[in-house]
Protein backbone atom coordinates (compact mmCIF):
# COMPACT_ATOMS: atom_id res chain seq x y z
CA UNK A 1 0.00 0.00 0.00
CA UNK A 2 1.10 3.52 -1.01
CA UNK A 3 2.01 5.71 2.04
CA UNK A 4 2.16 9.29 2.50
CA UNK A 5 4.79 11.06 4.60
CA UNK A 6 2.41 13.53 5.13
CA UNK A 7 0.06 13.48 8.51
CA UNK A 8 -3.77 13.31 7.01
CA UNK A 9 -2.93 13.77 3.46
CA UNK A 10 -4.07 9.99 2.45
CA UNK A 11 -7.50 10.35 2.51
CA UNK A 12 -10.37 13.18 1.34
CA UNK A 13 -13.62 13.38 2.39
CA UNK A 14 -16.54 12.91 -0.53
CA UNK A 15 -20.16 12.93 -0.31
CA UNK A 16 -19.25 11.67 3.13
CA UNK A 17 -17.27 8.91 2.26
CA UNK A 18 -13.58 8.95 3.20
CA UNK A 19 -11.73 7.96 -0.21
CA UNK A 20 -8.38 7.29 -0.33
CA UNK A 21 -5.84 9.11 -2.46
CA UNK A 22 -3.18 7.84 -5.12
CA UNK A 23 -0.01 8.82 -7.10
CA UNK A 24 0.48 10.32 -10.16
CA UNK A 25 1.91 8.63 -12.94
CA UNK A 26 4.57 11.77 -12.42
CA UNK A 27 5.42 10.54 -8.91
CA UNK A 28 5.38 6.71 -9.96
CA UNK A 29 7.69 7.44 -12.80
CA UNK A 30 9.69 9.31 -10.53
CA UNK A 31 10.23 6.50 -7.98
CA UNK A 32 10.79 4.03 -11.12
CA UNK A 33 13.53 6.13 -11.84
CA UNK A 34 15.15 6.11 -8.55
CA UNK A 35 14.82 2.47 -7.96
CA UNK A 36 16.54 1.81 -11.51
CA UNK A 37 19.57 4.28 -10.14
CA UNK A 38 19.66 2.33 -6.89
CA UNK A 39 19.68 -0.97 -8.76
CA UNK A 40 23.22 0.69 -10.85
CA UNK A 41 24.55 1.85 -7.74
CA UNK A 42 24.18 -1.83 -6.07
CA UNK A 43 21.04 -1.41 -3.68
CA UNK A 44 17.80 -3.25 -4.47
CA UNK A 45 15.30 -1.70 -2.07
CA UNK A 46 11.61 -3.03 -1.82
CA UNK A 47 10.27 0.23 -1.98
CA UNK A 48 11.35 4.24 -2.69
CA UNK A 49 10.78 7.06 -1.08
CA UNK A 50 9.66 10.06 -3.49
CA UNK A 51 10.11 13.82 -3.11
CA UNK A 52 6.72 15.39 -4.32
CA UNK A 53 6.64 19.02 -5.66
CA UNK A 54 5.86 22.36 -4.33
CA UNK A 55 9.02 22.70 -2.71
CA UNK A 56 7.94 21.59 0.94
CA UNK A 57 9.28 18.43 2.99
CA UNK A 58 5.94 16.30 1.62
CA UNK A 59 7.58 12.54 0.57
CA UNK A 60 5.52 9.49 -0.52
CA UNK A 61 6.55 5.85 0.04
CA UNK A 62 6.06 3.57 -3.50
CA UNK A 63 6.52 -0.21 -3.42
CA UNK A 64 9.01 -1.18 -6.73
CA UNK A 65 7.35 -3.81 -8.18
CA UNK A 66 10.54 -4.85 -10.35
CA UNK A 67 14.07 -4.65 -11.52
CA UNK A 68 16.23 -5.91 -14.10
CA UNK A 69 19.50 -5.08 -14.70
CA UNK A 70 20.58 -5.56 -18.36
CA UNK A 71 24.73 -4.42 -18.99
CA UNK A 72 24.96 -0.58 -18.02
CA UNK A 73 21.27 -0.22 -17.64
CA UNK A 74 18.52 -1.20 -15.29
CA UNK A 75 15.01 -1.05 -15.74
CA UNK A 76 12.91 -0.51 -12.76
CA UNK A 77 8.60 -0.81 -12.87
CA UNK A 78 6.05 0.27 -9.99
CA UNK A 79 2.49 0.07 -10.67
CA UNK A 80 0.38 2.80 -10.67
CA UNK A 81 -2.05 2.82 -7.54
CA UNK A 82 -4.36 5.92 -8.04
CA UNK A 83 -6.59 5.41 -4.51
CA UNK A 84 -10.01 5.70 -4.67
CA UNK A 85 -10.16 7.74 -8.01
CA UNK A 86 -11.60 5.65 -11.21
CA UNK A 87 -8.53 6.73 -13.43
CA UNK A 88 -7.79 4.89 -16.61
CA UNK A 89 -4.18 4.47 -15.58
CA UNK A 90 -5.13 2.80 -11.96
CA UNK A 91 -2.73 -0.44 -11.95
CA UNK A 92 -0.30 0.48 -14.96
CA UNK A 93 3.09 -0.66 -14.94
CA UNK A 94 5.26 2.66 -15.22
CA UNK A 95 8.37 1.39 -16.06
CA UNK A 96 12.12 3.50 -15.71
CA UNK A 97 15.03 2.31 -17.83
CA UNK A 98 18.33 4.36 -16.56
CA UNK A 99 22.17 4.43 -17.79
CA UNK A 100 24.43 6.65 -15.94
CA UNK A 101 26.81 8.82 -17.85
CA UNK A 102 28.60 12.17 -17.09
CA UNK A 103 27.25 15.47 -17.32
CA UNK A 104 23.07 15.76 -17.19
CA UNK A 105 20.06 13.74 -16.76
CA UNK A 106 18.54 13.48 -19.63
CA UNK A 107 14.99 12.31 -20.05
CA UNK A 108 12.95 10.62 -22.82
CA UNK A 109 10.09 8.91 -23.28
CA UNK A 110 9.45 5.10 -24.03
CA UNK A 111 6.81 2.86 -25.48
CA UNK A 112 3.24 3.87 -24.61
CA UNK A 113 4.52 7.32 -23.56
CA UNK A 114 2.48 9.55 -26.18
CA UNK A 115 4.33 11.90 -28.67
CA UNK A 116 2.51 15.84 -28.72
CA UNK A 117 2.09 16.66 -32.16
CA UNK A 118 -0.19 20.32 -31.52
CA UNK A 119 1.61 23.46 -30.29
CA UNK A 120 -0.57 24.93 -26.98
CA UNK A 121 0.58 22.56 -24.68
CA UNK A 122 2.54 22.89 -22.03
CA UNK A 123 5.17 20.32 -23.86
CA UNK A 124 6.09 21.47 -27.50
CA UNK A 125 5.17 19.40 -30.96
CA UNK A 126 7.57 16.05 -31.34
CA UNK A 127 8.49 15.88 -27.42
CA UNK A 128 7.27 13.11 -25.32
CA UNK A 129 4.05 14.23 -23.48
CA UNK A 130 6.35 13.93 -19.88
CA UNK A 131 4.79 17.24 -18.16
CA UNK A 132 7.09 19.94 -16.59
CA UNK A 133 6.62 19.09 -13.17
CA UNK A 134 7.01 15.52 -13.21
CA UNK A 135 10.49 16.08 -15.27
CA UNK A 136 11.59 18.40 -12.96
CA UNK A 137 10.44 15.69 -10.35
CA UNK A 138 12.49 12.36 -11.96
CA UNK A 139 15.59 14.83 -11.67
CA UNK A 140 15.26 15.97 -8.52
CA UNK A 141 14.63 12.64 -7.06
CA UNK A 142 17.66 11.15 -9.14
CA UNK A 143 19.85 13.92 -7.96
CA UNK A 144 19.51 13.02 -4.40
CA UNK A 145 20.92 9.38 -5.03
CA UNK A 146 23.79 10.15 -8.13
CA UNK A 147 26.81 11.69 -6.92
CA UNK A 148 28.39 15.41 -8.01
CA UNK A 149 29.16 15.39 -11.85
CA UNK A 150 26.82 12.31 -12.62
CA UNK A 151 23.56 11.96 -15.00
CA UNK A 152 21.75 9.43 -16.69
CA UNK A 153 19.47 8.95 -19.39
CA UNK A 154 16.17 7.71 -18.54
CA UNK A 155 13.82 6.73 -20.50
CA UNK A 156 9.92 6.21 -19.55
CA UNK A 157 7.97 3.67 -20.42
CA UNK A 158 4.24 2.17 -20.14
CA UNK A 159 3.74 -0.84 -21.81
CA UNK A 160 -0.36 -0.51 -21.88
CA UNK A 161 -0.10 3.35 -22.60
CA UNK A 162 -0.79 3.36 -25.93
CA UNK A 163 -3.97 1.37 -25.21
CA UNK A 164 -4.89 3.39 -22.25
CA UNK A 165 -4.77 6.56 -24.00
CA UNK A 166 -7.87 5.69 -26.45
CA UNK A 167 -9.81 6.37 -23.21
CA UNK A 168 -7.98 9.55 -22.24
CA UNK A 169 -8.40 13.08 -23.94
CA UNK A 170 -5.23 12.12 -25.46
CA UNK A 171 -6.52 11.48 -28.89
CA UNK A 172 -8.04 15.19 -29.01
CA UNK A 173 -5.08 16.89 -27.36
CA UNK A 174 -3.38 15.72 -30.26
CA UNK A 175 -1.20 13.50 -28.55
CA UNK A 176 -0.44 10.15 -30.07
CA UNK A 177 0.77 6.62 -29.37
CA UNK A 178 0.16 6.75 -25.95
CA UNK A 179 -0.44 8.14 -22.26
CA UNK A 180 1.12 11.38 -20.77
CA UNK A 181 3.08 11.75 -17.68
CA UNK A 182 1.08 14.14 -15.25
CA UNK A 183 1.21 15.84 -12.05
CA UNK A 184 1.10 19.09 -10.56
CA UNK A 185 1.47 17.87 -7.18
CA UNK A 186 2.46 14.47 -7.67
CA UNK A 187 -1.16 12.93 -5.56
CA UNK A 188 -4.34 11.46 -7.84
CA UNK A 189 -7.44 13.13 -5.58
CA UNK A 190 -10.35 10.65 -5.73
CA UNK A 191 -13.32 11.77 -7.24
CA UNK A 192 -11.81 15.10 -7.76
CA UNK A 193 -14.19 17.65 -10.18
CA UNK A 194 -11.02 19.75 -10.22
CA UNK A 195 -8.80 17.74 -11.60
CA UNK A 196 -11.23 17.08 -14.03
CA UNK A 197 -12.23 20.32 -15.31
CA UNK A 198 -8.60 21.09 -15.27
CA UNK A 199 -8.28 18.18 -18.25
CA UNK A 200 -10.54 20.49 -20.48
CA UNK A 201 -8.56 23.72 -20.47
CA UNK A 202 -5.77 22.45 -23.27
CA UNK A 203 -8.12 21.80 -25.62
CA UNK A 204 -8.31 25.65 -25.58
CA UNK A 205 -4.39 26.04 -25.46
CA UNK A 206 -4.31 24.27 -28.72
CA UNK A 207 -7.61 25.80 -30.31
CA UNK A 208 -5.56 29.00 -29.54
CA UNK A 209 -2.09 28.06 -30.71
CA UNK A 210 -4.17 26.78 -34.23
CA UNK A 211 -5.33 29.76 -35.16
CA UNK A 212 -9.46 29.35 -34.00
CA UNK A 213 -11.25 32.57 -33.36
CA UNK A 214 -14.74 30.91 -32.87
CA UNK A 215 -15.00 27.72 -30.62
CA UNK A 216 -17.90 25.30 -30.72
CA UNK A 217 -18.60 23.95 -27.10
CA UNK A 218 -20.30 20.24 -26.58
CA UNK A 219 -21.00 18.57 -23.71
CA UNK A 220 -20.30 15.22 -24.73
CA UNK A 221 -18.87 13.01 -27.69
CA UNK A 222 -21.86 12.79 -29.61
CA UNK A 223 -21.60 16.71 -30.24
CA UNK A 224 -18.33 16.39 -30.69
CA UNK A 225 -18.97 13.43 -33.86
CA UNK A 226 -21.63 15.68 -35.51
CA UNK A 227 -19.34 18.25 -35.81
CA UNK A 228 -16.89 17.03 -38.38
CA UNK A 229 -20.31 17.14 -41.03
CA UNK A 230 -20.63 20.50 -40.44
CA UNK A 231 -17.46 21.80 -41.94
CA UNK A 232 -15.75 21.93 -38.03
CA UNK A 233 -12.22 21.65 -37.36
CA UNK A 234 -11.48 19.52 -34.80
CA UNK A 235 -9.45 22.08 -32.88
CA UNK A 236 -12.70 24.08 -32.60
CA UNK A 237 -14.35 21.54 -30.96
CA UNK A 238 -14.65 21.62 -27.52
CA UNK A 239 -15.50 18.83 -25.20
CA UNK A 240 -16.89 20.64 -21.70
CA UNK A 241 -18.70 17.74 -20.05
CA UNK A 242 -20.89 19.20 -17.47
CA UNK A 243 -18.63 22.35 -16.58
CA UNK A 244 -20.64 24.51 -19.06
CA UNK A 245 -19.80 27.88 -16.63
CA UNK A 246 -16.31 26.92 -16.04
CA UNK A 247 -15.66 26.95 -19.66
CA UNK A 248 -17.45 29.99 -20.71
CA UNK A 249 -15.35 31.57 -17.86
CA UNK A 250 -12.06 29.94 -19.25
CA UNK A 251 -12.67 30.66 -22.81
CA UNK A 252 -12.88 34.11 -21.66
CA UNK A 253 -9.63 33.91 -19.94
CA UNK A 254 -7.66 32.57 -22.94
CA UNK A 255 -9.05 35.56 -24.97
CA UNK A 256 -11.78 33.52 -26.96
CA UNK A 257 -14.83 36.01 -27.73
CA UNK A 258 -17.17 34.01 -29.68
CA UNK A 259 -18.53 30.48 -28.88
CA UNK A 260 -21.31 28.58 -30.09
CA UNK A 261 -23.14 26.16 -27.45
CA UNK A 262 -23.74 22.47 -29.76
CA UNK A 263 -25.52 19.39 -28.11
CA UNK A 264 -28.43 17.73 -27.12
CA UNK A 265 -32.05 19.70 -26.34
CA UNK A 266 -32.36 18.27 -22.96
CA UNK A 267 -28.41 19.77 -21.87
CA UNK A 268 -28.44 22.79 -22.87
CA UNK A 269 -32.42 23.59 -22.02
CA UNK A 270 -30.82 23.32 -18.86
CA UNK A 271 -28.14 26.66 -19.33
CA UNK A 272 -31.47 28.26 -20.76
CA UNK A 273 -33.25 27.95 -17.36
CA UNK A 274 -29.75 29.35 -16.13
CA UNK A 275 -27.62 26.29 -14.71
CA UNK A 276 -24.36 26.48 -15.59
CA UNK A 277 -23.04 22.84 -13.97
CA UNK A 278 -25.52 20.41 -16.17
CA UNK A 279 -25.03 17.35 -13.80
CA UNK A 280 -28.45 15.78 -13.55
CA UNK A 281 -27.89 15.54 -9.19
CA UNK A 282 -27.51 19.35 -9.38
CA UNK A 283 -29.77 21.08 -12.27
CA UNK A 284 -32.76 20.28 -13.99
CA UNK A 285 -35.12 22.82 -15.09
CA UNK A 286 -35.35 21.60 -18.87
CA UNK A 287 -39.20 20.77 -18.68
CA UNK A 288 -40.18 23.94 -17.18
CA UNK A 289 -38.17 25.70 -19.80
CA UNK A 290 -39.39 24.41 -22.47
CA UNK A 291 -43.11 24.47 -21.17
CA UNK A 292 -43.09 27.83 -20.12
CA UNK A 293 -41.43 28.71 -23.65
CA UNK A 294 -44.27 26.66 -25.49
CA UNK A 295 -46.63 28.87 -23.49
CA UNK A 296 -45.39 31.35 -24.68
CA UNK A 297 -45.95 30.47 -28.39
CA UNK A 298 -49.84 29.65 -28.11
CA UNK A 299 -49.85 26.11 -26.40
CA UNK A 300 -52.66 25.05 -24.37
CA UNK A 301 -52.50 23.79 -21.14
CA UNK A 302 -52.78 20.22 -22.06
CA UNK A 303 -49.59 20.49 -24.32
CA UNK A 304 -47.90 22.69 -21.55
CA UNK A 305 -48.36 19.53 -18.82
CA UNK A 306 -47.30 16.87 -20.96
CA UNK A 307 -44.26 18.44 -21.28
CA UNK A 308 -43.63 18.82 -17.77
CA UNK A 309 -44.84 15.29 -17.11
CA UNK A 310 -42.76 14.34 -20.79
CA UNK A 311 -39.86 11.48 -18.97
CA UNK A 312 -37.43 12.58 -21.45
CA UNK A 313 -36.17 16.12 -23.14
CA UNK A 314 -36.51 13.45 -26.45
CA UNK A 315 -40.31 13.41 -25.82
CA UNK A 316 -40.50 17.03 -25.39
CA UNK A 317 -39.04 17.29 -29.30
CA UNK A 318 -42.29 14.51 -30.15
CA UNK A 319 -44.98 16.52 -28.67
CA UNK A 320 -43.44 20.27 -29.94
CA UNK A 321 -43.04 18.33 -33.49
CA UNK A 322 -46.62 16.98 -33.15
CA UNK A 323 -48.06 20.32 -31.93
CA UNK A 324 -46.85 22.02 -34.99
CA UNK A 325 -44.67 24.06 -32.53
CA UNK A 326 -40.61 23.42 -33.08
CA UNK A 327 -39.93 27.12 -33.39
CA UNK A 328 -39.87 26.45 -29.18
CA UNK A 329 -36.19 25.20 -29.40
CA UNK A 330 -35.45 28.12 -31.78
CA UNK A 331 -36.64 30.18 -28.47
CA UNK A 332 -34.70 27.92 -26.01
CA UNK A 333 -31.52 28.45 -28.08
CA UNK A 334 -31.87 31.80 -27.58
CA UNK A 335 -32.49 31.93 -24.52
CA UNK A 336 -29.37 29.63 -23.97
CA UNK A 337 -27.12 31.87 -25.57
CA UNK A 338 -28.34 35.26 -23.85
CA UNK A 339 -28.04 33.11 -20.24
CA UNK A 340 -24.75 32.39 -21.48
CA UNK A 341 -23.50 35.69 -22.78
CA UNK A 342 -25.21 37.26 -19.35
CA UNK A 343 -22.70 34.75 -17.59
CA UNK A 344 -19.66 35.73 -19.26
CA UNK A 345 -20.84 39.37 -18.42
CA UNK A 346 -20.62 39.89 -21.91
CA UNK A 347 -17.70 39.53 -22.96
CA UNK A 348 -18.91 36.48 -25.46
CA UNK A 349 -20.71 36.26 -28.11
CA UNK A 350 -22.66 32.81 -28.16
CA UNK A 351 -24.84 31.11 -30.32
CA UNK A 352 -26.60 27.72 -29.48
CA UNK A 353 -27.87 24.66 -31.89
CA UNK A 354 -29.70 21.88 -30.10
CA UNK A 355 -29.87 18.19 -31.18
CA UNK A 356 -32.36 15.25 -31.26
CA UNK A 357 -31.00 11.85 -30.02
CA UNK A 358 -31.13 11.03 -33.54
CA UNK A 359 -28.62 13.75 -34.72
CA UNK A 360 -30.69 16.19 -36.36
CA UNK A 361 -30.68 19.52 -35.76
CA UNK A 362 -33.75 20.75 -34.22
CA UNK A 363 -33.46 24.50 -33.03
CA UNK A 364 -30.49 27.16 -33.55
CA UNK A 365 -30.72 31.17 -33.10
CA UNK A 366 -29.52 33.51 -35.93
CA UNK A 367 -26.22 34.18 -33.77
CA UNK A 368 -25.26 30.60 -34.20
CA UNK A 369 -25.80 31.00 -37.56
CA UNK A 370 -24.25 33.89 -37.95
CA UNK A 371 -21.20 32.74 -36.25
CA UNK A 372 -20.68 29.45 -37.81
CA UNK A 373 -21.31 31.29 -41.25
CA UNK A 374 -18.38 33.58 -40.22
CA UNK A 375 -16.07 30.24 -39.58
CA UNK A 376 -17.05 29.03 -42.78
CA UNK A 377 -18.73 26.18 -40.95
CA UNK A 378 -22.50 25.37 -42.10
CA UNK A 379 -25.86 24.76 -41.15
CA UNK A 380 -27.83 21.97 -43.17
CA UNK A 381 -30.88 23.50 -43.29
CA UNK A 382 -32.73 26.89 -41.92
CA UNK A 383 -35.34 26.44 -38.61
CA UNK A 384 -38.60 27.38 -39.72
CA UNK A 385 -39.19 30.38 -38.14
CA UNK A 386 -42.86 31.81 -36.90
CA UNK A 387 -42.60 35.75 -38.62
CA UNK A 388 -45.56 36.39 -36.34
CA UNK A 389 -44.01 36.44 -32.46
CA UNK A 390 -39.90 37.44 -32.03
CA UNK A 391 -37.63 34.96 -30.34
CA UNK A 392 -37.64 35.23 -26.50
Amino acid sequence: MLEHKTQGAGYRLHDGKMLRRGYSTGTCAAAAAKAAALALLGQAPPEVTVRLPGGGDAEAVLPVAGVELEGDRARAWVIKDAGDDPDVTDGARIEATVRLQPGEIVIRGGRGVGVVTKPGLAVPPGQPAINPGPLQMIRDNLSVVLSSGTGAEVVISVPEGEQLARRTMNPRLGITGGISILGTTGIVEPMSEEAFKQALVPQLEIARAAGQRTLLLTPGRRGVSLAAGFGVPQEAVILISNFVGFMLDECVRCGFRQVVLWGHVGKLAKVAAGSFQTYNRIADGRAEAAAALAAVRGAGADLVRAILDAPTAEAMVGLLQEAGLDVVWRDLALRASSRAEAYSRDELQVGTVLFSYSGEAVGWDEQAASLMREAGWTLKRELTRDSERPGL
